[in-house]
């Protein structure tokens, strides 16, 4: 997708597009933690614990009640797109929250905010970090534009493709309630999942158009999500997970009808929107505690 020209190159540089990228290896892998982040860390895996015993990963109510006959997506209208960019080695992030038509796919609402992040990074338990400010944008939205609350979230990150089968996709829809999709850039290696030459021969082989898809199945035989090309002039696919209250199949379609380039519309624009604003002077800056 299109790039940005800046004036300032060196902050164009330490954009980071989200903190998903980071998290592609085995959750406890990387620097050392400090005690207090190994205190941190058993905290967050109770909560964890909790909390992905509310996990649905079937098509809830709300999602079959989309479908009308054959169309899958007949009553589903509005969709949202949640990302997080921040400046790289900084603790300054942009919180963005779009709102889109569908199918038509246009911007129909943004709800932003400039934030703080105040909890550690912990590899397995991003979410942690930032789905309080996520929360936030959507209930500004229920507060300010009701009609427009998403019933469906695509998320840049993961859902059950976690090491622990709950990332943030999975977090935020069961904090909120509404059904959400994992998205992710790269591919997170948990359960033997590598992109080693095998891999690579099986996404030229068989991701041939848009729409193609390959199941990304651990060695352990669970299908955590899957490989999907979502555009024909875009040959990388993109890594989707259930997130919460949405099957496997119908998550693949639903990426498939929002992507008109490699990245669905509603993550690239909360992307891309976030990143533009991080380019603008910082006035105010919210903290989570």
């Amino acid at each position: 997708f299109f790039k940005f020209k800046m004036a300032n190159e060196t902050f164009q540089e330490n954009l980071c597009d989200s903190e998903e990228e980071e998290e592609v290896e085995d959750e406890y892998s990387g620097r050392q933690l400090t005690p207090e982040e190994l205190q941190k860390r058993r905290q967050w895996e109770r909560e964890q614990t909790h909390l992905k015993g509310q996990l649905i990963t079937a098509d809830s109510p709300e999602v079959r009640s989309w479908r009308v006959g054959r169309d899958l997506f007949a009553n589903l209208h509005h969709v949202g797109g949640v990302d997080i960019s921040f400046v790289k080695g900084s603790d300054k992030a942009c919180a963005m929250l779009v709102v889109l038509s569908f199918p038509e796919l246009k911007l129909l609402h943004v709800s932003k905010a400039m934030v703080v992040m105040t909890e550690p990074y912990i590899p397995g338990f991003l979410a942690f970090r930032e789905v309080g400010f996520l929360l936030d944008r959507l209930e500004e939205v229920k507060r300010e534009k009701p009609e427009l609350v998403p019933q469906v979230i695509l998320v840049d990150g993961n859902g059950i493709l976690h090491p622990r089968g709950f990332g943030l996709a999975s977090h935020l829809g069961v904090e909120c309630g509404i059904p959400c999709v994992g998205v992710a850039k790269k591919l997170y290696h948990v359960d033997g999942l590598v992109k080693d030459a095998e891999y690579r021969e099986k996404v030229c082989k068989t991701l041939l158009k848009k729409g193609d898809h390959i199941d990304l199945r651990g060695e352990s035989g669970k299908i955590w999500g899957r490989a999907l090309r979502t555009s024909d002039d875009a040959p990388n696919p993109v890594y989707i997970s259930v997130g919460h209250k949405i099957s496997l199949d119908v998550t693949t379609q639903l990426v498939v009808a929002c992507s008109h380039k490699r990245i669905p519309e509603p993550t690239r624009k909360a992307d891309l929107l976030s990143r533009e604003d991080l380019r603008k002077p910082i006035k105010s800056k919210k903290k989570r505690k």
